[in-house]
């Protein structure tokens, strides 16, 4: 039975993305395992988990836009921007109203750039951060561009504000509630956070680790692995003949008379971008004629031709 794919964890709170990967590893028997994006132990929901030769489509899946519901706690800001940390500023009790909340809120959208937190797994001359500061040396941290699509108040009872975000990739929620904290001037770190949605995957179709164990005893595991031929929907599909089949899984070009078929995208890129990044404008998959993957190819149109640049069979 193929194990070959992507499985949507929903990711408990204190587990590490790679304690997942471990995890996964040990109830799959399976070496070639990786993460999409890391998660923070604090943070659950959704972490994207890929097996075998799916774990060569992380450029892809790594960029997609991304949702969270969460909880900011007001009062304080701690050193990690999160409750694991130590508080960094004295404790208030004097609540600001819901409107100054919900106008900052609206502050942070469009395209910024952000500050990473230092407790974080971001590189710094190939050390993660928060190695680095754990040692409480200085780093110059860069601030990176991100994008806030949404970032909207769902429930207020002091301290506690709760809501829900849609962000581009790269976003780290824990610097939205700090910045937050430093706007309104009373402190605020990240309570609790839940990741939905990454692009067009949900958590509502996620496994928890238990599940997957359950299923992969049972050696079931069509029922929560993604296969490689239903992986990256938003590029559009050609089906080749048995020349152009050859041709693609030896790495060269085929013109466009190989084609038998060709079907759009099943998906947009992300929820939000009704076009995909432009470096990813043309990008096909390419399947032979048992519907196999076989690589992914873009398109040349001054030769009319598919050139692959990643090979999978």
């Amino acid at each position: 039975m193929n194990k070959e794919g992507l499985i949507l964890i929903d990711k408990p709170v204190a587990l590490t993305s790679h304690d997942v990967v471990l995890q996964i590893r040990e109830i799959l028997h399976f070496r070639k395992v990786g993460h999409f994006g890391t998660l923070d132990p604090l943070a659950t929901g959704l972490l994207l988990i890929a097996v075998g030769r799916a774990t060569r489509f992380f450029p892809f899946y790594s960029k997609m836009d991304k949702s969270y519901r969460g909880t900011i706690k007001l009062g304080w800001a701690t050193s990690t921007y999160d409750t694991e940390g130590e508080p960094i500023t004295e404790p208030v009790s004097s609540w600001p109203p819901r409107e100054e909340i919900e106008d900052i809120f609206q502050s942070f959208l469009g395209r910024v750039r952000q500050l990473p937190p230092l407790f974080s797994a971001k590189k710094f001359k190939g050390k993660p951060l928060y190695y680095l500061a754990r040692q409480q040396k200085e780093v110059k941290r860069q601030p990176i561009e991100i994008e806030i699509y949404r970032f909207q108040l769902i429930n207020y009872q002091p301290p506690l504000i709760e809501f829900e975000l849609d962000c581009s990739s790269g976003t780290y929620v824990r610097t939205l509630a700090h910045d937050l904290g430093e706007k309104l001037g009373c402190g605020a770190h990240l309570y609790q956070l839940t990741r939905t949605k990454i692009g067009h995957l949900d958590l509502k179709l996620s496994f928890t680790l238990e599940k997957i164990a359950e299923l992969a005893a049972k050696q079931e595991y069509e029922k929560f692995i993604i296969p490689l031929e239903k992986l990256l929907p938003f590029f559009p599909k050609l089906i080749l003949d048995e020349r152009g089949s050859f041709l693609i899984s030896q790495g060269n070009s085929v013109s466009e008379r190989r084609i038998i078929q060709r079907l759009p995208a099943e998906e947009d890129f992300s929820f939000h971008r009704s076009q995909p990044p432009e470096e990813m404008a043309f990008i096909f998959r390419a399947f032979n004629l048992q519907g196999q993957l076989l690589g992914l190819a873009k398109y040349q149109s001054e030769k009319r031709s598919f050139q692959p640049f990643l090979v999978i069979s």
